[in-house]
Protein backbone atom coordinates (compact mmCIF):
# COMPACT_ATOMS: atom_id res chain seq x y z
CA UNK A 1 0.00 0.00 0.00
CA UNK A 2 0.94 3.20 -1.19
CA UNK A 3 1.54 5.83 1.87
CA UNK A 4 -0.31 8.97 2.00
CA UNK A 5 1.55 10.64 3.95
CA UNK A 6 5.56 10.86 4.50
CA UNK A 7 7.65 13.36 6.79
CA UNK A 8 11.31 12.57 6.33
CA UNK A 9 13.54 14.48 8.38
CA UNK A 10 11.12 17.40 8.62
CA UNK A 11 13.04 20.08 10.91
CA UNK A 12 11.37 23.66 11.65
CA UNK A 13 13.16 26.17 13.85
CA UNK A 14 12.49 29.64 14.84
CA UNK A 15 15.52 31.55 15.35
CA UNK A 16 17.66 29.51 17.81
CA UNK A 17 14.22 27.85 19.13
CA UNK A 18 13.65 24.18 17.26
CA UNK A 19 10.06 23.35 17.17
CA UNK A 20 10.31 20.05 14.93
CA UNK A 21 13.44 18.05 15.42
CA UNK A 22 13.99 15.44 12.77
CA UNK A 23 10.38 14.03 12.44
CA UNK A 24 10.17 10.61 10.75
CA UNK A 25 6.32 9.52 10.10
CA UNK A 26 4.62 7.37 7.38
CA UNK A 27 0.46 7.94 7.03
CA UNK A 28 -1.40 5.15 4.57
CA UNK A 29 -4.93 5.07 3.39
CA UNK A 30 -8.02 4.65 5.70
CA UNK A 31 -5.86 5.44 9.20
CA UNK A 32 -7.00 7.92 12.02
CA UNK A 33 -4.31 9.09 13.34
CA UNK A 34 -4.41 11.29 16.68
CA UNK A 35 -1.25 13.68 17.01
CA UNK A 36 -1.16 14.39 20.28
CA UNK A 37 1.49 16.23 23.30
CA UNK A 38 1.82 19.06 25.45
CA UNK A 39 1.80 22.60 24.52
CA UNK A 40 4.34 24.33 22.77
CA UNK A 41 5.23 20.36 21.38
CA UNK A 42 4.93 20.95 17.68
CA UNK A 43 1.49 19.79 17.15
CA UNK A 44 0.22 22.91 15.18
CA UNK A 45 3.69 23.70 13.22
CA UNK A 46 3.28 20.14 11.77
CA UNK A 47 -0.34 21.11 10.81
CA UNK A 48 0.41 23.76 9.30
CA UNK A 49 3.32 22.81 7.15
CA UNK A 50 1.27 19.84 5.92
CA UNK A 51 -1.57 22.57 4.85
CA UNK A 52 1.47 24.46 2.74
CA UNK A 53 0.92 27.04 5.52
CA UNK A 54 5.06 27.26 6.50
CA UNK A 55 6.69 26.86 3.73
CA UNK A 56 10.54 27.47 5.54
CA UNK A 57 10.94 24.03 7.16
CA UNK A 58 13.64 21.42 6.87
CA UNK A 59 13.18 17.91 5.48
CA UNK A 60 10.89 16.39 2.93
CA UNK A 61 7.16 16.44 2.81
CA UNK A 62 5.10 14.33 0.32
CA UNK A 63 1.12 13.78 0.11
CA UNK A 64 0.05 11.32 -2.11
CA UNK A 65 2.96 11.32 -3.64
CA UNK A 66 3.65 14.77 -4.15
CA UNK A 67 6.29 16.81 -3.03
CA UNK A 68 4.66 19.90 -0.55
CA UNK A 69 7.09 22.47 -1.68
CA UNK A 70 6.89 21.88 -5.43
CA UNK A 71 3.06 20.75 -5.69
CA UNK A 72 1.31 23.01 -2.84
CA UNK A 73 -1.57 24.09 -4.45
CA UNK A 74 -2.07 20.71 -5.80
CA UNK A 75 -1.81 19.35 -2.28
CA UNK A 76 -3.98 21.93 -0.77
CA UNK A 77 -6.90 20.27 -3.60
CA UNK A 78 -6.95 16.82 -1.84
CA UNK A 79 -6.53 18.41 1.71
CA UNK A 80 -9.66 19.43 4.48
CA UNK A 81 -8.31 21.50 7.24
CA UNK A 82 -10.33 22.30 9.98
CA UNK A 83 -7.76 24.82 12.40
CA UNK A 84 -8.12 24.96 16.53
CA UNK A 85 -8.85 29.08 15.66
CA UNK A 86 -10.45 30.81 12.76
CA UNK A 87 -11.69 33.65 11.37
CA UNK A 88 -14.65 33.61 9.82
CA UNK A 89 -16.28 36.39 7.59
CA UNK A 90 -19.02 37.29 10.32
CA UNK A 91 -20.57 39.73 7.92
CA UNK A 92 -21.67 36.54 5.67
CA UNK A 93 -24.36 34.10 6.27
CA UNK A 94 -23.17 30.04 6.49
CA UNK A 95 -24.40 29.98 3.15
CA UNK A 96 -22.48 32.29 1.25
CA UNK A 97 -19.50 31.47 3.43
CA UNK A 98 -19.84 28.25 2.59
CA UNK A 99 -20.17 29.12 -0.96
CA UNK A 100 -17.18 31.08 -0.85
CA UNK A 101 -15.39 28.11 -0.17
CA UNK A 102 -16.49 25.70 -2.62
CA UNK A 103 -15.57 28.23 -5.40
CA UNK A 104 -12.00 28.21 -4.13
CA UNK A 105 -12.09 24.78 -4.48
CA UNK A 106 -13.73 25.22 -7.70
CA UNK A 107 -16.50 22.65 -6.85
CA UNK A 108 -19.01 22.41 -9.29
CA UNK A 109 -22.56 24.72 -8.49
CA UNK A 110 -24.84 22.17 -8.45
CA UNK A 111 -22.53 19.66 -6.39
CA UNK A 112 -21.53 22.01 -3.64
CA UNK A 113 -25.57 23.23 -3.14
CA UNK A 114 -25.99 19.90 -2.53
CA UNK A 115 -23.39 19.25 -0.13
CA UNK A 116 -24.35 22.24 1.65
CA UNK A 117 -27.31 21.87 2.08
CA UNK A 118 -27.23 18.27 3.33
CA UNK A 119 -23.97 19.44 5.88
CA UNK A 120 -25.87 22.17 7.15
CA UNK A 121 -28.74 19.83 7.33
CA UNK A 122 -26.92 17.30 9.17
CA UNK A 123 -25.59 19.72 12.11
CA UNK A 124 -29.16 21.16 12.36
CA UNK A 125 -28.03 24.41 10.91
CA UNK A 126 -30.64 24.56 8.09
CA UNK A 127 -33.02 26.51 9.71
CA UNK A 128 -30.31 29.72 10.31
CA UNK A 129 -28.29 28.87 6.81
CA UNK A 130 -29.26 32.91 5.67
CA UNK A 131 -28.41 34.70 8.98
CA UNK A 132 -25.63 36.06 9.13
CA UNK A 133 -22.80 34.59 10.97
CA UNK A 134 -21.98 37.05 13.57
CA UNK A 135 -24.94 35.92 15.34
CA UNK A 136 -24.01 32.69 15.81
CA UNK A 137 -22.47 30.69 19.19
CA UNK A 138 -19.49 29.36 18.95
CA UNK A 139 -20.44 25.76 18.88
CA UNK A 140 -22.66 26.68 14.93
CA UNK A 141 -19.57 28.99 14.07
CA UNK A 142 -17.50 25.61 14.75
CA UNK A 143 -19.96 23.29 12.86
CA UNK A 144 -19.51 25.97 9.51
CA UNK A 145 -16.00 25.57 9.98
CA UNK A 146 -16.02 21.76 10.42
CA UNK A 147 -18.28 21.66 7.00
CA UNK A 148 -15.93 24.37 5.06
CA UNK A 149 -13.23 21.29 5.76
CA UNK A 150 -15.53 18.65 4.32
CA UNK A 151 -16.60 20.44 1.33
CA UNK A 152 -14.06 19.62 -1.58
CA UNK A 153 -14.27 15.54 -0.11
CA UNK A 154 -10.40 15.99 0.56
CA UNK A 155 -8.57 12.28 0.60
CA UNK A 156 -6.88 13.82 3.91
CA UNK A 157 -8.88 15.57 6.78
CA UNK A 158 -6.50 17.29 8.97
CA UNK A 159 -8.20 18.02 12.23
CA UNK A 160 -7.25 20.66 15.01
CA UNK A 161 -9.54 20.41 18.06
CA UNK A 162 -12.51 20.33 16.03
CA UNK A 163 -15.07 19.99 18.77
CA UNK A 164 -14.15 23.22 20.70
CA UNK A 165 -17.35 24.59 21.47
CA UNK A 166 -19.57 21.77 19.90
CA UNK A 167 -22.70 20.16 21.75
CA UNK A 168 -22.95 16.35 22.79
CA UNK A 169 -25.20 15.49 19.98
CA UNK A 170 -22.44 17.09 17.56
CA UNK A 171 -19.56 15.31 19.14
CA UNK A 172 -21.14 12.26 18.40
CA UNK A 173 -21.71 13.07 14.31
CA UNK A 174 -18.07 14.27 14.29
CA UNK A 175 -16.62 10.63 16.08
CA UNK A 176 -19.16 8.39 14.11
CA UNK A 177 -17.92 10.41 10.87
CA UNK A 178 -14.33 9.56 11.20
CA UNK A 179 -15.53 6.53 11.69
CA UNK A 180 -16.94 6.46 8.41
CA UNK A 181 -14.61 8.37 6.41
CA UNK A 182 -12.22 6.02 7.24
CA UNK A 183 -13.36 3.27 6.57
CA UNK A 184 -14.14 4.90 3.14
CA UNK A 185 -10.10 4.90 2.86
CA UNK A 186 -9.61 8.41 3.89
CA UNK A 187 -7.20 9.65 6.17
CA UNK A 188 -7.76 11.89 9.30
CA UNK A 189 -4.97 13.58 10.76
CA UNK A 190 -6.78 14.37 14.30
CA UNK A 191 -4.68 16.59 16.75
CA UNK A 192 -6.60 17.29 20.41
CA UNK A 193 -5.55 17.39 23.87
CA UNK A 194 -9.10 15.63 24.38
CA UNK A 195 -7.49 12.25 25.24
CA UNK A 196 -10.87 10.07 25.64
CA UNK A 197 -11.47 11.18 22.31
CA UNK A 198 -8.72 10.94 20.78
CA UNK A 199 -8.46 7.24 22.21
CA UNK A 200 -11.81 6.17 20.87
CA UNK A 201 -11.47 7.39 17.56
CA UNK A 202 -7.58 7.04 16.75
CA UNK A 203 -6.10 3.71 14.96
CA UNK A 204 -2.53 5.40 15.96
CA UNK A 205 -1.27 7.42 18.39
CA UNK A 206 1.80 9.77 17.84
CA UNK A 207 3.20 11.23 20.82
CA UNK A 208 5.41 14.20 20.71
CA UNK A 209 7.04 16.09 22.88
CA UNK A 210 9.69 19.32 23.03
CA UNK A 211 9.70 18.99 18.96
CA UNK A 212 10.53 15.14 18.82
CA UNK A 213 8.36 11.97 18.24
CA UNK A 214 8.43 9.86 21.43
CA UNK A 215 5.63 7.30 20.93
CA UNK A 216 3.91 6.02 17.83
CA UNK A 217 1.41 2.60 18.08
CA UNK A 218 -2.42 1.61 18.48
CA UNK A 219 -3.63 2.01 22.29
CA UNK A 220 -3.58 -1.37 22.87
CA UNK A 221 0.36 -1.37 22.08
CA UNK A 222 0.94 1.86 23.83
CA UNK A 223 -0.57 0.45 26.86
CA UNK A 224 1.27 -3.17 26.55
CA UNK A 225 4.86 -0.74 25.86
CA UNK A 226 4.10 1.78 28.95
CA UNK A 227 2.16 -0.44 31.36
CA UNK A 228 -1.13 2.69 31.80
CA UNK A 229 -4.84 1.92 31.69
CA UNK A 230 -5.76 5.08 29.69
CA UNK A 231 -4.40 7.38 27.39
CA UNK A 232 -4.24 10.06 29.71
CA UNK A 233 -2.12 8.28 32.47
CA UNK A 234 0.02 7.26 28.72
CA UNK A 235 0.23 10.80 28.01
CA UNK A 236 1.46 11.99 31.44
CA UNK A 237 3.75 9.23 32.22
CA UNK A 238 5.96 10.22 28.79
CA UNK A 239 5.11 14.24 28.99
CA UNK A 240 5.17 14.98 32.64
CA UNK A 241 8.42 17.11 34.05
CA UNK A 242 7.16 16.89 37.28
CA UNK A 243 3.97 14.72 39.49
CA UNK A 244 0.58 16.05 38.09
CA UNK A 245 -0.64 15.22 42.01
CA UNK A 246 2.07 17.24 42.89
CA UNK A 247 1.22 20.05 40.97
CA UNK A 248 -2.37 20.17 41.70
CA UNK A 249 -1.49 20.53 45.04
CA UNK A 250 0.80 23.26 44.57
CA UNK A 251 -1.87 25.10 43.04
CA UNK A 252 -3.92 24.45 45.60
CA UNK A 253 -1.90 25.60 48.40
CA UNK A 254 -1.31 28.76 46.88
CA UNK A 255 -4.88 29.59 46.38
CA UNK A 256 -4.92 28.43 50.63
CA UNK A 257 -2.00 30.79 51.31
CA UNK A 258 -2.86 34.06 53.82
CA UNK A 259 -1.37 37.20 53.37
CA UNK A 260 1.25 38.53 55.67
CA UNK A 261 2.42 41.79 56.78
CA UNK A 262 5.84 41.29 57.30
CA UNK A 263 4.98 41.14 61.41
CA UNK A 264 5.11 37.91 63.75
Amino acid sequence: MEPVIQLEGLCKSYGEHRVLNDINLTVYPGEVIGYIGPNGAGKSTTVKILCGLIPDFEGRVTVKGLDLRKDTLAVKKIIGYVPELAELYESLTANEFLDLIAGLYEIPADIADQRITSMLAAFDLAAVANDRIDTYSKGMRQKVLLISGLLNNPDILILDEPLSGLDANSVIIVKELISRLAAEGKTIFYSSHMMDVVEKVSHRIILLNGGKLIADGSFAELQGQIGKESLETIFASLTANTGLHDAAAALAGALNQSPTNGTE
